[in-house]
């Protein structure tokens, strides 16, 4: 079964629109869209388990330029 998660991200002031446009180019990430409020941007992963999520958020969605800040918070039904 397939592990979804909602990753709220936080960025550099004007880097939103950038920052959703390389994660769309992410492999696992279905949706990524600029939101208001505390975050800019909300993403939806798919992953085959827990520690590819972990792997997906850490090793590439964290390593975009102008990612400050990452909050996941997995889908439980």
């Amino acid at each position: 079964m397939t592990t979804r998660a909602f990753i709220l991200i936080e960025t550099r002031v004007g880097k939103a629109k950038q920052v959703t446009q390389a994660l769309r180019l992410v492999v696992g990430v279905r949706s990524a869209d600029v939101v208001t409020g505390t975050f800019d941007i909300v993403a939806l992963i798919e992953a085959s388990d827990m520690a590819a999520v972990a792997d997906l958020v850490t090793g590439q969605v964290q390593g975009i330029d102008g990612v400050l800040r990452t909050i996941t918070c997995v889908a439980a039904g």
